[in-house]
């Protein structure tokens, strides 16, 4: 399309597409035509419109937000998937004990783990994130550690290298940390680079890494690249992980929760050579 021309309405169906996709995140073309009750080849017919006029982006079997080096908007990311991102939380927490040590990231389903940690007694927590010491801070018997650094006006992150250097002088038990993006290749993606960083410090001092990331981070394209996904122990997540991704995960042995919807008790699978192998829920 030439500079400066007038793009061409979206109709109502294109509309409304567009806003599944801004919520999801990702949405495969069969997902689509479910949700809107038309056939594929009507999804992709408009899906290509989309692409073409930059509002989506292909992806195989589906279609995502284009952008790979700005992530959404803070209140966006707050409210989207919040129920798939508690139901995540109560995982992990549940599987963090009393007096444990802890990093917990920037990100939204980082907070609400906080949240969901607010029963326990005795952790000691550090974090880059200040909504996450905001909302410990309301249980006494926790122990919160700020890193010091530059704050990011738009989550209230705290980034930089006094960041890094703050992180390195600790061995915690467990790191929970979220994600921008996880390629289909395993390949852990985030959108900040100085970010990055610091999420590297802290896996590298952590000895178990638990990653938080519900659905719509999968096959999601951010461009700076953080690690693997064979360096995590356990995902927790809210739906199955594609198969490539659970070959990834078995390059390092690592485990997959997957919180259930109708309040049953998790999935949870050891995955070895590529296929997921039902396990019990202790870790």
């Amino acid at each position: 399309m030439t500079e400066g021309a007038e793009q061409p309405a979206l109709n109502q169906r294109q509309q409304a597409i567009l806003g599944f996709v801004r919520q999801q995140g990702f949405v495969s073309v069969e997902a689509l035509a479910e949700h809107f009750g038309v056939t594929a080849q009507t999804v992709r017919r408009d899906v290509n419109a989309l692409c073409r006029l930059g509002r989506l982006r292909r992806f195989h079997g589906g279609a995502g937000l284009p952008s790979t080096v700005e992530n959404d908007a803070y209140a966006h990311r707050q409210v989207r998937c919040l129920e798939e991102k508690q139901r995540i939380a109560r995982e992990v927490a549940a599987r963090i004990p009393d007096q444990a040590s802890l990093f917990l990231t920037l990100g939204t389903t980082t907070e609400e783990v906080a949240k969901a940690l607010l029963g326990h007694a005795g952790l000691r927590v550090i974090t880059n994130n200040l909504n996450v010491a905001h909302i410990l801070s309301d249980n006494a018997t926790f122990e919160v550690i700020i890193a010091g650094g530059v704050v990011r006006h738009r989550d209230r992150g705290v980034t930089g290298e006094a960041t890094i250097d703050f992180m390195k002088q600790f061995k915690v038990d467990f790191a929970v940390m979220g994600i921008s993006g996880i390629d289909d290749d395993g390949t852990l993606l985030d959108f900040d680079y100085r970010e990055v960083r610091v999420l590297q410090a802290i896996m590298a001092h952590s000895r178990t890494i638990f990653l938080v990331a519900d659905h719509t981070k999968f096959h999601r394209n951010a461009m700076v690249r953080l690690g693997h996904l064979s360096e995590v122990d356990v995902l927790f997540t809210d739906s199955e992980p594609p198969s490539a991704m659970q070959r990834c995960l078995a390059e390092g042995g690592g485990s997959v929760v997957v919180a259930a919807a109708d309040g049953t008790a998790p999935a949870v699978r050891r995955v070895r050579d590529g296929s997921p192998e039902e396990c019990s829920n202790e870790n």
